[in-house]
């Protein structure tokens, strides 16, 4: 990079930190890249190429790993359905929800929520670090020994 390229490129590292800012704040708004590409001034292929150079995933996984996360502590807390937790987070399609939670997580999120009580009255940053979501990768199968 050139002298001359960086204040672009902080430029651009400002503008997708406001996206993921964005994205955290609002992961339960209806988003997607083109509404998040339009409120930086960029397109949604350049936002995705620049996000995943700085993240390391695209902005739409971003999103949704938020709202995986989200989603898992509502289904922790118990007193909500698997199809009230995915509208409440922002899903649209209880289906997409559910694949992209089983991804992450390694688990349905019905059985995630049946699992929960297994974490009751533990701290809950160690409930935070042993429920946390697998980012860039899928989660792998369990394995019958």
């Amino acid at each position: 990079m050139t002298s001359t390229d960086k204040p672009q490129h902080l430029r651009d590292l400002a503008l997708l930190r406001r996206v993921r800012d964005r994205i955290d704040r609002e992961y339960a708004q209806p988003l997607d890249v083109e509404a998040l590409a339009r409120g930086v001034h960029m397109s949604a292929g350049h936002l995705s190429r620049k996000f995943r150079a700085a993240y390391g995933e695209s902005p739409y996984s971003y999103l949704m790993t938020r709202r995986i996360e989200r989603a898992m502590a509502l289904l922790r807390r118990g007193d909500l359905t698997v199809t009230e937790v995915c509208f409440e987070v922002g899903s649209s399609s209880l289906g997409t929800f559910s694949t992209r939670f089983t991804e992450l997580v390694g688990v349905p999120p019905s059985i995630y929520k049946q699992q929960a009580a297994a974490t009751e009255g533990m701290p809950s940053c160690v409930v935070k670090k042993v429920t946390r979501p697998i980012r860039n990768r899928e989660a792998t199968a369990p394995t019958d020994h």
